[in-house]
């Protein structure tokens, strides 16, 4: 549902930004390798903000999602801090 209701938002022209973080960050690679057309279409339309580094690293898949185009972030410990993105004017949603 998540990546349905991103590019749904996206298409009606609300921002959306999608963070990959915990359990997730180990998504990517199964996404990757099975040409999931909402995930291309998500990708393509530039709606991964980023994946957390720290998750990335305690599941042992950094060094395959640094290799996916999309931005690893860590600046809260390690995690993508989620002040920055309720400064811009984001809310928050979990999926």
């Amino acid at each position: 549902h998540l990546l349905l209701n991103a590019i749904d938002l996206h298409e009606k022209g609300v921002p959306a930004k999608i963070i990959m973080e915990g359990e997730a960050v180990k998504l990517i690679k199964a996404l990757e390798e099975s040409n999931n057309p909402l995930y291309k279409k998500a990708k393509d339309l530039g709606l991964f903000d980023c994946i957390c580094k720290a998750c990335s690293a305690k599941l042992g898949v950094l060094e395959f999602n640094e290799t996916v185009g999309i931005p690893i972030k860590g600046n809260l410990q390690g995690h993508p801090a989620m002040y920055d993105y309720l400064n811009d004017g984001y809310e928050i949603i979990t999926l």
